[in-house]
């Protein structure tokens, strides 16, 4: 399993953790999700983008009325 992986699951449970006690630790949420965040930007950066693909078709020049 990917470390990535591992740090959005441990910080949707700290998250889910701090939001559900009766009185919400602030603190302990903002760790959650900031771990959280880390670990989907991290995944993120190993997809590769969207390869464009160039366009057989040539555009026309468009001619300016004055």
């Amino acid at each position: 399993m990917n470390k990535n992986y591992l740090f959005i699951l441990f910080g949707a449970i700290v998250a889910i953790y701090a939001n559900a006690n009766k009185d919400q630790n602030i603190v302990l949420l903002v760790l959650g999700i900031a771990i959280l965040m880390f670990g989907i930007f991290n995944l993120q950066k190993t997809i590769p983008s969207k390869k464009n693909k160039s366009s057989f078709i040539k555009s026309e020049p468009v001619d300016e009325e004055e």
